[in-house]
């Protein structure tokens, strides 16, 4: 997709007094069809500016170019730029296996609609279900509590790591073969990952709830690992069977590397095909369960539409 940005001379006036206009300047845009008030409030955003009362643009043009890293753009807070949202959760259902050898969900009802007419007012109904089922279910997120028992459980997670991150998505899906099955650490050399959500798009989530699912699945290397922990990323995410290799003899250095570093790991995901290298935003949070260090989270992510 191009990149755009808008050219224009600007007169903001504040709501308490004073002006600033500018000539000449430039702007990126989420996208090529925003209005003229639209691009007011995304320059005002990038400036940073507070009491603003009027934004007046003048000799608009809206041209294809690079973006430069205007702020309001990437972060996707630009509120009148329509949102695409792109789901990268597999489905809970009862019976479903998602690692080999670990119980399937069962799905109970505890209050049937039929029964719950008796308790309320006629015409109205609800159900009431009770579901039993590992942590490690569909799509999930590690806690360091998962691997450590001084570690930060599910309610001690800061929200601010799990929600609206910047996310690297790195394709790989011919980046390993049955034979090296390893994401080795060159192969992530090319982006920086500082404070992002780096999701491994390997394409395994085609075999999920499958028996091809259970073995021969890509993992992150141990030094894969250690360069993205020196990197600083925030959250590791793949679309396979588990971010170790589950064939190597019981050893885990990614889950005890990354859980030690306060790295969250996001495994089972699926559909990372349909993001971007990068612009997009990752959000995975699970709820505040103390004393729990697994759980399913509803993994998705925001792009421009």
């Amino acid at each position: 997709m191009p990149d755009y940005r808008a050219h224009f001379d600007f007169q903001i006036s504040f709501a308490n007094g004073g002006e600033l206009a500018g000539t000449g300047f430039r702007l990126d845009l989420p996208s090529a069809d925003l209005d003229e008030a639209a691009i007011g409030r995304l320059l005002v955003q990038h400036l940073g500016l507070a009491l603003v009362d009027r934004v007046e643009l003048r000799g608009l043009r809206i041209v294809e170019e690079p973006h430069r890293g205007s702020r309001g753009v990437a972060s996707g807070t630009v509120t009148d730029a329509a949102t695409r949202v792109v789901d990268l959760s597999h489905r809970i259902r009862a019976g479903l296996v998602t690692y080999p050898g670990l119980p399937a969900p069962t799905i109970t009802p505890h209050l049937t609609r039929e029964d719950s007419r008796a308790r309320y007012a006629p015409g109205t109904e609800f159900a009431m279900d009770v579901i039993h089922m590992i942590g490690n279910t569909g799509t999930y997120l590690d806690s360091p509590f998962h691997r450590y028992a001084d570690g930060a459980d599910l309610a001690g997670l800061d929200l601010s790591t799990l929600v609206g991150l910047r996310a690297e998505v790195f394709h790989l899906e011919d980046a390993w073969t049955p034979e090296h099955r390893g994401i080795r650490a060159e192969t992530l050399l090319d982006r920086d990952v500082r404070g992002a959500a780096v999701l491994l798009h390997t394409g395994w989530d085609r075999w999920f709830g499958r028996p091809e699912y259970g073995k021969g699945s890509p993992f992150l290397t141990e030094e894969g690992t250690r360069h993205l922990i020196d990197a600083g990323a925030v959250l590791v995410g793949i679309d396979a069977l588990n971010i170790d290799d589950t064939e190597s003899g019981g050893e885990r250095p990614a889950h005890s590397l990354l859980l030690d570093a306060g790295i969250h790991v996001v495994e089972h995901l699926t559909n990372l095909g349909s993001l971007p290298p990068s612009g997009a935003r990752f959000t995975a949070a699970p709820p505040a369960v103390e004393g729990f260090g697994t759980f399913p989270v509803r993994a998705f992510a925001e792009l421009p539409a």
